[in-house]
């Protein structure tokens, strides 16, 4: 059954700022992403896994939370163990010309991180693939568009991820793994006549 995506986060107050400084961060990244494929833990666990203290997981975990990355399973905390868990995530990225400088710098610091990651995600494509049945897939294509028609071609393809995705591992299916998705658009740069 499709799902409803969550109301992006950090529309309602603005400030874009705070949210891709805390996407930023590269100890942040990686204590979100241990929460995604791990679902979840405390900061003693967390802590372990990424070779950090307590003291700076906890801490990171806290920022986290301030702005619904992560949150507290009351169920499973007591006294001083607290234990967290990965929120689903809709961003939606502004126009920078219309960003103040602190928010274009940060935005800017949290793509450069996460072009790493990414260049690190194709890298695994090619690595593990296995087949068109196979977990790691790579898709290319180029298509003329209007402006209108990559605008529907966006929408459709943001509703086709709720519509089969999982934001929570709890609502997946048994044998369901966590997917990187990544699409970017972008138009070609004009070609020199001479390669046509």
């Amino acid at each position: 059954m499709p799902q409803t995506p969550p109301e992006p986060i950090g529309t309602a107050d603005g400030d874009q700022s705070s949210i891709f400084r805390v996407l930023s961060h590269p100890l942040r990244r990686r204590v979100l992403a241990y929460l995604q494929q791990h679902r979840e833990a405390n900061s003693t666990s967390l802590a372990k896994a990424l070779g950090e203290s307590t003291g700076t997981t906890s801490y990171h975990l806290r920022k986290l939370a301030e702005l619904r990355f992560v949150e507290e399973i009351p169920e499973r905390s007591t006294g001083r163990e607290r234990w967290w868990r990965a929120l689903p995530i809709q961003l939606e990225t502004p126009d920078p010309s219309g960003m103040e400088p602190a928010e274009f710098l940060a935005l800017a610091e949290r793509a450069k991180e996460q072009a790493k990651h990414d260049i690190d995600l194709y890298y695994r494509v090619l690595t593990q693939y296995e087949g068109p049945q196979g977990w790691a897939q790579n898709f290319r294509g180029g298509f003329w568009m209007s402006k209108e028609e990559l605008e529907g071609f966006l929408r459709e393809y943001n509703d086709l991820q709720w519509k089969y995705g999982h934001a929570d591992h709890r609502e997946a299916p048994e044998g369901a793994r966590r997917m990187a998705l990544r699409m970017f658009c972008v138009p070609e740069p004009p070609r020199d006549s001479a390669e046509e």
